[in-house]
């Protein structure tokens, strides 16, 4: 996208595409279909759930309004894409799927609320939610409690497993380890320079980043935190440029993106020299339709998708995304990995032939879904999903070029030793 050219808000666009686009059909993804009259209601919902002889209902829950739009609503959209392909494919257990989509307004106790109607009130089979981890942390005592299955599309801190939560992103040994080895390994880094907004995933990120760090024999010149939806980053960028490490390392979410890249390159911060080199955990491409490409060229970013993947998978998922949802619509990280939920979901309930929660939190492990846009994952025991990771540098049309990825799919371990 050249510096001429027009860009819409990134929220209103996407909003404006929510309102009602149909997705053309899409084939080839998995299977044959399924007769309803061969897994009687009776037996496939022993627990009251939302499921009838030809429906079963599920929820939505991101956040649609407030600082998170900006990421969040890409989730929705990819739930919204695979629950059109499976009912297009005939359903689950032969029944159409619904869905009651409800907004956590980038406000946790709001999830937290929602969650509660969508499992109590609604009855819903799985929910597909939450962005940051505040609000995963307010909703999953609501699961826990009503005994309800989350599908989590974010990369996160780890620490955490829950029977009531797949974990379709990445952990910290998949992201946060894995990118400041390369950075370290490929880039020569020794000095690093923390930044994040001021909440749980970014303050625990850069916990064990810190100790990463420590345990590499580097050094951390400096860490700081913002609320989400600060705009005034100078002070902070001044301090980058006083202690000149070899590293900014950005966990900045939501539309404080914006403004923090462009007043670094306001600042005379060239991220195409890589002095210093800017590695983010946060930044998809998602969140550069905001920030814009020529503002956050030359910065790399760690995760485990990036819309340009060269693979079938992808350029499938990629076409009939951008059929559903227009063609200056792109896919950032958490989008794929939210778009994952309901196609894991489905093959639990197949392989329990249940909806039941405990049937399918007991089928969950060992899924493999060969046909992820990513590649390939699998769940693991720990609910968590095997994949690789891969490291992408930002490119000024506002995608990213893959410029590293493991030779094997990297095992998650969310509670890794030494860095609890």
């Amino acid at each position: 996208m050249s510096d001429d050219t027009p860009r819409k808000s990134p929220i209103a666009t996407r909003r404006q595409v929510l309102a009602g686009i149909s997705a053309l059909p899409f084939m080839g993804m998995l299977g044959g279909k399924v007769n309803a009259a061969d897994y009687p209601t009776a037996e496939v919902n022993t627990t009251g759930l939302a499921v009838t002889d030809d429906k079963v209902t599920v929820g939505i829950l991101h956040s649609v309004t407030g600082t998170m739009a900006i990421s969040e609503t890409g989730s929705v959209q990819a739930e919204k894409l695979a629950i059109k392909q499976i009912n297009d494919m005939g359903g689950v257990l032969g029944r159409q799927i619904d869905f009651i989509q409800e907004d956590g307004a980038s406000d946790w106790p709001t999830f937290a609320e929602k969650a509660k109607k969508l499992l109590v009130q609604d009855k819903v089979a799985s929910v597909m939610g939450c962005w940051t981890s505040a609000s995963r942390k307010a909703v999953l005592p609501v699961f826990e409690q009503y005994n309800g299955m989350l599908y989590y599309p974010t990369f996160y801190e780890g620490l955490e497993e829950s029977p009531n939560v797949i974990y379709t992103g990445q952990e910290a040994t998949q992201q946060i380890i894995a990118g400041i080895d390369w950075v370290a390994q490929n880039k020569g880094a020794k000095s690093f320079y923390l930044l994040g907004s001021d909440y749980i995933w970014p303050r625990t990120s850069n916990k064990i980043a810190r100790k990463h760090i420590d345990k590499l024999g580097l050094e951390v010149v400096g860490e700081e935190y913002y609320p989400l939806g600060h705009t005034q980053f100078n002070s902070v960028i001044n301090k980058i440029k006083l202690r000149k490490p070899d590293v900014i390392y950005a966990i900045v979410v939501g539309g404080s993106n914006v403004a923090f890249y462009k007043q670094l390159k306001a600042a005379g911060i060239d991220m195409t020299k890589e002095k210093p080199l800017l590695l983010t955990i946060s930044v998809t491409e998602d969140e550069i339709l905001g920030i814009g490409g020529e503002n956050i060229v030359g910065a790399y970013a760690c995760m485990k998708y990036f819309q340009s993947l060269p693979n079938d998978n992808n350029a499938e998922f990629v076409k009939a995304f951008k059929e559903m949802w227009g063609d200056e619509i792109v896919i950032g990280d958490v989008t794929q990995a939210a778009y994952l939920g309901p196609w894991l979901w489905k093959m639990a309930v197949e392989k329990a032939g249940s909806f039941d929660i405990d049937k399918v939190r007991e089928a969950s492990p060992g899924i493999e879904f060969t046909k992820a846009p990513e590649g390939y994952v699998r769940i693991h025991e720990n609910h968590h999903l095997w994949s690789k990771t891969r490291v992408g540098h930002a490119l000024d049309d506002g995608q990213y070029e893959v410029v590293f990825e493991t030779e094997d799919l990297v095992e998650p371990d969310p509670f890794p030793e030494g860095y609890q």
